[in-house]
C-alpha cells in the first residue's frame, strides 16, 4: 500500500512537471506522457508499484468510460443535422475504410488469425482529435476546410468506439464460444446481443441519471452524483461482460438528446479528469514492454502504411461521394492521422480481454501512437497550408 501511495504521487508530481516541459519543447502531451510512462516504468527506472501496474486495468476502465460518456455529448441529433454531408461521408468512410483495409491486410498479407486482424482493424479507426485542434489554434487556421477537419475529428472516436465494440463481440464470440464457430449466424447472434445490453443499459442509466438529478444542489453534490452514475454503468457493464465504451457512449448520448441542462454533467466532469488522463497515459507507458519493440518493428510498420493509406484512401472517396472540394478530397486524410487516447484505451482493452495476444497488440499500438503523434501534427500543419487556410 505505501508502494501504491508513493507511485501515485511520483506520477502526478512527475507528469505535472513534464506537462510544464512538453509545453516549451512543443510536442504532443500524450507523447511526453508516454515517454514519461516508460522511463519510470519497470524496464528503465522502475519506480512504479506491481501494485499499481496491476491496477491499471482499472483506471483504463474508468478513464475509458469518462472518454465515451464524453464523446456521446458530440451525438446531438440537432448538431448531425448541422454538420452537413461532407463531415458524415467523410468520417464514415475514412473510420471504416481504415477498419476493412487493415483487418484485410492483416489477414491475407500478414497471415494474422482472423480476431486478430479485426482487433487491429477496429483499433487503426480511431483518430487523436486534440494532436489536429491544437495545430489549427496554434496557427490560426480558418476556413471551409479547417471547418470539415475539426466536424470529422469531434466524430471520429465514436465511430472506433461503435466499430471497436462490433469488432470485439465479434472476437469473443470466436474465440470463448466454440459452439457459435460452427455457424457464422451463431456469432452474429452473440454479438448482437452484447452491443443491444450495452445499448440498453446506457439507455437506463441516463434515464435514472436524467431522472434523480432534481436532487442535485451544489457543484459537489453534481460531481458526486454524475460520477457515481458513471460508474455505475461502468461497473454493471464489466459485470455482465457489456462493453464499457458503447454503454458510457450511449449514457452521454441519451443525455445530452434528452436532457436541456445536460451540459452541466458533462462540465462537472471535466472539472477532475485531468489527473485521471495523466494517470492513463503514463501508466500505458509504463505497462509497455520495451522488449517488444525490437521484434514487431514489422508488424508497427505495416500497422501504420495500412493505416495511413485507409485514412488517405477513405477521406478521399467521403469527400467525392459527398461533392467536396479539391482542397477537401485531396488533403483531409493527412489531418486524420494522428491516434492516440482512445486507440490506447480499446488496445488495453483488447489487451486484458484477450491476454495471449494482447501484449503483442498494445505494444504494437504504443509505438505507433508514439510515432503518429510526433509526425502528425507537422502532417495536418501540412494539409491545412496545402488548403491555404494557414500562411
Amino acid at each position: 500500500m505505501t508502494e501504491m501511495i508513493f507511485s501515485l504521487g511520483v506520477i502526478l508530481l512527475l507528469g505535472f512537471a513534464a506537462a510544464k516541459l512538453i509545453h516549451r519543447i512543443k510536442i504532443p502531451s500524450i507523447t511526453g506522457y508516454l515517454l514519461l510512462g516508460i522511463i519510470i516504468g519497470p524496464y528503465a527506472l522502475n519506480l512504479v508499484s506491481k501494485g499499481i501496474l496491476d491496477s491499471s486495468g482499472l483506471i483504463s476502465n474508468v478513464v475509458l468510460g469518462f472518454v465515451a460518456f464524453s464523446i456521446g455529448q458530440n451525438f446531438l441529433i440537432s448538431t448531425f443535422r448541422k454538420i452537413g454531408r461532407n463531415i458524415l461521408w467523410i468520417s464514415i468512410l475514412e473510420a471504416c475504410g481504415t477498419w476493412v483495409l487493415v483487418t484485410l491486410g492483416f489477414l491475407f498479407i500478414l497471415k494474422q488469425p482472423f480476431y486478430i486482424a479485426l482487433l487491429f482493424g477496429s483499433i487503426a479507426s480511431a483518430t487523436a482529435p486534440a494532436a489536429t485542434m491544437m495545430v489549427v489554434r496554434e496557427y490560426k487556421a480558418r476556413g471551409s476546410f479547417t471547418d470539415t477537419l475539426l466536424g470529422v475529428v469531434a466524430i471520429d472516436d465514436a465511430w472506433c468506439l461503435i466499430i471497436f465494440a462490433i469488432s470485439l463481440a465479434v472476437c469473443k464470440a470466436i474465440v470463448f464460444q466454440p459452439a457459435a464457430n460452427v455457424i457464422f449466424p451463431g456469432v452474429i447472434l452473440y454479438s448482437l446481443l452484447e452491443i443491444i445490453g450495452a445499448f440498453l443499459l446506457g439507455g437506463t442509466i441516463s434515464f435514472l441519471l436524467s431522472y434523480f438529478s432534481r436532487f442535485t444542489r451544489t457543484s459537489g453534490d453534481l460531481l458526486t452524483y454524475t460520477l457515481g452514475f458513471i460508474f455505475l454503468n461502468i461497473g454493471l457493464a464489466l459485470y455482465l461482460n457489456l462493453s464499457v465504451l458503447l454503454s458510457c457512449m450511449v449514457l452521454g448520448a441519451m443525455l445530452v438528446n434528452f436532457n436541456k441542462l445536460s451540459f452541466k454533467f458533462f462540465d462537472a466532469l471535466r472539472s477532475i479528469d485531468s489527473p485521471f488522463y495523466l494517470l492513463f497515459f503514463v501508466l500505458a507507458g509504463a505497462n509497455l514492454d520495451i522488449g517488444l519493440l525490437k521484434v514487431l518493428g514489422g508488424l508497427g510498420l505495416f500497422y501504420i502504411i495500412f493505416r495511413s493509406v485507409g485514412k488517405i484512401g477513405g477521406a478521399y472517396l467521403g469527400g467525392c461521394l459527398s461533392g467536396a472540394s479539391r482542397s477537401i478530397k485531396r488533403y483531409m486524410g493527412l489531418g486524420l492521422l494522428p491516434q492516440a487516447g482512445v486507440a490506447l484505451g480499446v488496445a488495453l482493452i483488447a489487451k486484458a480481454s484477450f491476454p495471449e495476444v494482447g501484449e503483442i497488440i498494445f505494444s504494437t499500438i504504443v509505438g505507433t501512437t508514439i510515432v503518429y503523434e510526433i509526425i502528425g501534427p507537422s502532417l495536418a500543419r501540412f494539409s491545412l497550408r496545402k488548403a491555404g487556410e494557414i500562411s
